[in-house]
């Protein structure tokens, strides 16, 4: 063919890299079989692609959908883990109802759950995580990965509500009492659950004090007395409070007091 010996002839590195190959066909369950094979061998990135390529010439079938859920667990086992979330959204996204639904979820929040840093780095592969794993204990209570989920959620849950105190806390030493509140008032609002929320209140108890709102520095106060009575946060910030004549005392209007009483269930 004439294109044929004009690409011949543009090609620095000769002819044979334009040879067509055309690979004889292989039985679907032969490809899945092989891509088992390569993860029992040690070589999950080779399964990964083994289990890309049998989706792509098996469309639509059940060896697609099948391939499709290992390709993710494939790529989060060689630790390709932006391959692993998108085979495994796409898996949840295509067999929403399938039996293995809750899995592809799990194998997404694991692969951002691995990558979770320390709280000095940005917390977007946490927060993640956490949406991913509270969906799947909302669409599928009664999985097999609920529990662990469970756990994950209240380990990530634990770094957000971190990261939120360590810049509060950069904030209140500089006396940034606004900025300090506002990291100090997302974990009161959104990471309650966790062993954060003592010391919230204390700094939330030093920081109002610092900008004279003596109400809400009461009410932290009191908050924090009622809730965990026997804690050092406590005492400190009712020493604190005594050191200017005040005692705490809980304003019902107060932001803090709401939500306490909501997330109580009051």
């Amino acid at each position: 063919m004439a294109g044929c010996s004009t690409l011949e002839n543009l090609n620095p590195f000769g002819p044979e890299k334009y040879k067509m190959e055309v690979a004889a066909d292989v039985p679907a369950e032969t490809m899945y079989n092989q891509g088992l094979g390569r993860i029992e061998k040690g070589d999950p990135k080779g399964a990964a692609k083994k289990f890309s390529d049998l989706e792509k010439q098996y469309a639509h079938s059940e060896w697609a959908r099948k391939a499709l859920l290992m390709e993710a667990y494939a790529n989060y086992q060689a630790q390709e883990y932006d391959d692993a979330v998108s085979a495994a959204q796409r898996y949840y996204q295509t067999y929403p109802q399938s039996q293995d639904a809750a899995y592809s979820l799990y194998i997404a929040g694991m692969s951002y759950y691995d990558r979770v840093p320390d709280i000095s780095r940005d917390q977007e592969n946490a927060e993640k995580a956490l949406q991913i794993f509270t969906l799947l204990v909302q669409k599928f209570p009664q999985s097999e990965y609920v529990n662990d989920s469970k756990y994950k959620i209240q380990v990530v849950t634990d770094q957000l509500a971190g990261k939120e105190m360590s810049v509060g806390r950069f904030y209140l030493q500089r006396r940034n009492y606004t900025a300090a509140i506002n990291r100090f008032h997302i974990v009161i609002a959104k990471f309650q659950t966790t062993r954060h929320t003592e010391e919230a209140l204390e700094r939330l108890t030093e920081a109002y004090l610092g900008l004279g709102i003596v109400n809400e520095a009461q009410t932290a106060a009191a908050i924090l007395g009622h809730n965990f009575p026997d804690s050092q946060w406590y005492k400190d910030a009712y020493a604190l409070l005594q050191s200017k004549g005040l005692e705490p005392r809980e304003s019902q209007d107060s932001w803090i007091s709401k939500a306490f009483h909501t997330v109580a269930g009051i």
